[in-house]
């Protein structure tokens, strides 16, 4: 038996977990909206032959303020990677180096230099489609950074020697010092 409380109760909780489905149903579709056209970033790269097949976009209230695709090899540019791309246009267009309260749309996951990028420009979230191991299928395997980030520096692959700290820390001093500085 049914009173017209527990009426307007369940009511109620229908009314609001329709509106809770309408919420993610539209969710996905924004979603898949925006992370459709970071991989149409990626296929455009690869059809001007620009580079290698990634791409990104990066949003703020549900606007393109940031796009890239690969130029790796269109640029001798190791460093010009999908997501490095996008964050350049993203806080070129925002005239800012920090991208509160954006997010990023990125068909692979990203790899070591990109994924200290993102925390550098500090978004809210990263989306992204293909993971390390659908990237290492293609060619593109990382592991051997993040293995070699992991190891001592007399150990690594490449050599690291550190010289003439008190040199390098003039610099260092010199920021310290100035009152002017822009913190980030």
């Amino acid at each position: 038996m049914c009173n017209s409380f527990n009426k307007r109760f369940l009511d109620e909780a229908s009314k609001n977990y329709n509106d809770q489905d309408h919420r993610d149903e539209a969710e996905v579709v924004t979603h898949l909206t925006f992370m459709t056209k970071a991989v149409k970033q990626a296929i455009e790269g690869l059809s001007k032959n620009e580079g290698g097949p990634f791409g990104c976009i990066i949003v703020k209230d549900n606007k393109i303020v940031g796009r890239g695709h690969n130029k790796v090899t269109s640029t001798n540019d190791p460093t010009a990677h999908a997501e490095v791309v996008a964050i350049r246009d993203a806080c070129k267009n925002l005239n800012t180096f920090q991208l509160n309260d954006c997010i990023l749309y990125t068909s692979c996951e990203p790899c070591p230099m990109c994924l200290g990028a993102i925390y550098w420009a500090r978004p809210q979230k990263v989306y992204y489609a293909c993971n390390q191991n659908d990237a290492a299928n293609i060619g593109f395997d990382d592991a051997f950074i993040y293995k070699e980030i992991a190891l001592p520096q007399n150990d690594r692959t490449i050599p690291f020697e550190q010289i003439y700290r008190s040199l390098g820390l003039e610099a260092f001093k010199a920021w310290t010092d100035k009152e002017d500085k822009t913190a980030y």
